[in-house]
């Protein structure tokens, strides 16, 4: 069930991205909507990702070093 609606999201993020560039090159007013929506949708993403960063105190939102290794 998992599965599958990550591969419904991904279909979309897809789709979505595709509408982008067709819109972009003067592709039907829907593509726009689209393009649209989807611009929109990332920048919402994106704000979360950084509220995140944030709210933890760290460039790392996930804990740890950031994968620097370090095993001396």
């Amino acid at each position: 069930m998992v599965v599958l609606i990550l591969s419904g999201v991904l279909a979309l993020t897809v789709a979505g991205c595709v509408c982008v560039v067709w819109a972009a090159r003067g592709g039907p007013r829907w593509t726009h909507g689209v393009a649209a929506a989807t611009q929109a949708a990332g920048r919402l993403a994106r704000g979360a990702t950084r509220s995140g960063r944030k709210r933890n105190g760290g460039e790392y939102p996930f804990g740890g070093d950031g994968g620097a290794g370090g095993g001396e």
